[in-house]
Parts: C-alpha cells; sequence; structure tokens
C-alpha cells in the first residue's frame, strides 16, 4: 500500500493562494495517479484534480478550472496542488489518493483510489 501525507493547508482569505503538497511513499510502484479530493463538514468527498505519473496526464473538476493546477514531481514522489484565486466555497479538508490506474476519460469517482491521506485544512476567509 500507498503511505500519502498531506501538507500546506491554512487559512487565506478570499482571492488568496496556497499550495498543497502530498507526500508518497511505500509501495509508490503500484501507483499510476494522485488525486486530489476535498470535503466539506456534512458533504461528501468531492474530486479536485488528478495527474498520471507517467506522462503528467490531468483532470480538473469544473469549479477549480483555470483557478488550481496539479503538478508532480516524479524523483521526490510529491504531487502539488497549487490554488489560486481562491473562494470561500473552496473551504474543505483536502485529501491525497493513490489510485493503481489512470483513466483519459474520467478518474472522478472515490471508489477509483485504493490510499488515502489524513487530509489538510483549507480555510478561505471572505
Amino acid at each position: 500500500q500507498v503511505q500519502l501525507v498531506e501538507s500546506g493547508g491554512g487559512l487565506v482569505q478570499a482571492g488568496g493562494s496556497l499550495r498543497l503538497s502530498c507526500a508518497a511513499s511505500g509501495r509508490t510502484r503500484d501507483s499510476a495517479s494522485m488525486g486530489w479530493f476535498r470535503q466539506a463538514p456534512g458533504e461528501e468527498r468531492k474530486f479536485v484534480a488528478v495527474i498520471s505519473w507517467t506522462g503528467g496526464h490531468t483532470h480538473y473538476a469544473d469549479s477549480v478550472k483555470g483557478r488550481f493546477t496539479i503538478s508532480r514531481d516524479n524523483a521526490k514522489n510529491t504531487v502539488y496542488l497549487e490554488m489560486n484565486s481562491l473562494k470561500p466555497e473552496d473551504s474543505a479538508v483536502y485529501l491525497c489518493a493513490a489510485a493503481p490506474f489512470f483513466s483519459l476519460v474520467t478518474m472522478a469517482k472515490v471508489e477509483d483510489y485504493d490510499s488515502w491521506g489524513q487530509g489538510t485544512q483549507v480555510t478561505v476567509s471572505s
């Protein structure tokens, strides 16, 4: 299994930026892609973005397109989520997840991922 540790969350004003990191360890060779999800209190976990380790192919949720950028550093087994123009509705716990495959169609389902981090809190004030 892959172990995932997120960092970089915090409190930011609307319009500001944050950069989240997710460091992977363990059986990283079993992972073909890494995704970010977010979960606000009382809501279900929602897909944000995903990137493949090979080729760097990406998918984004419509709500973050043009504002968030996912990237990876294969040498460090680390994935990043650069978040710009943040809005109060972006506030949530952000979780990193690893999947054993990558689909060019979609990777938005929670069931696609088999390893999860503990999450990092992002709070955007208005």
